[in-house]
């Protein structure tokens, strides 16, 4: 399958990579074997970065395979001021709203998720278990159109829903200890762009900062969950909705 379409995004590939360098920002880098997206090498880290991994048309097939709901229009319903996320007839993915209680109140997280994978993984983070739902043929497939970069097959995957450039993710890492050390964490971008941020833990002013696009991929590797943080700070002028699924291998 060529997920890839033109010699055009050819072009915007080769043009993230300067003097052997990804965009100015003093980290070496090169361009992929694959033609799709670069390397990018950090310290204690690496990164596989494609801005339009898939196509356009299969980026808007799946957005919306993963957004759609039986009686609404996703592009146009009022997801903020909707009260009953967790009973819609989503058709694929069973979206809800989780909430973390801190200093003893207890508050909505600014984005919708999802845990889907093998059937004995759950996944803790942030004092939230989540129970994984079976895998189903979209995500199936979007998980095998990983292997070529990754190598790998993975047994769950965590979805955030954006609704807009209100929702967001506040500074953390992807270090549980059901990860496993050095984790390999793939992440699939459908919708709006939004700005990806990392930064060192030791060294808050040491940072980088990532566009992930509709159809993009961004994969982290080596140590980078050890050492850096990362975040998708809010952004008041985005309107329309992004998805993020992280694949990722628990184990035990």
């Amino acid at each position: 399958m060529d997920l890839f379409s033109s010699h055009d995004d050819n072009k915007a590939v080769d043009s993230l990579v300067i003097n052997g360098e990804f965009m100015q920002t003093g980290y070496p880098a090169h361009v992929h074997e694959d033609g799709k997206g670069v390397v990018i090498e950090i310290p204690d880290g690496r990164l596989y970065y494609a801005p339009h991994y898939f196509t356009e048309s299969q980026s808007d097939g799946y957005l919306q395979t993963l957004l759609a709901c039986d009686g609404i229009n996703p592009d146009c319903h009022d997801w903020h001021n909707e009260d009953s996320i967790n009973t819609l007839p989503f058709r694929y993915i069973r979206w809800q709203q989780d909430q973390v209680t801190m200093f003893g109140k207890t508050h909505n997280l600014p984005r919708l998720s999802a845990w889907y994978g093998d059937d004995d993984k759950p996944y803790t983070y942030s004092g939230i278990t989540l129970q994984p739902k079976p895998w189903n043929d979209p995500l199936i497939a979007l998980r095998e159109a990983l292997l070529p970069i990754c190598k790998r097959g993975f047994n769950s995957v965590l979805l955030n829903w954006y609704r807009s450039g209100n929702d967001h993710i506040s500074w953390h890492t992807d270090a549980e200890p059901e990860l496993g050390p050095n984790p390999l964490i793939a992440s699939i971008n459908f919708g709006e762009s939004r700005r990806f941020l990392l930064r060192r833990k030791e060294d808050h002013k040491i940072k980088l900062e990532i566009p992930l696009h509709h159809g993009s991929v961004l994969v982290m590797a080596g140590a980078l969950q050890h050492h850096w943080q990362h975040s998708v700070p809010k952004q008041a002028k985005v309107k329309g909705n992004r998805i993020n699924l992280t694949f990722r291998n628990i184990k035990g």
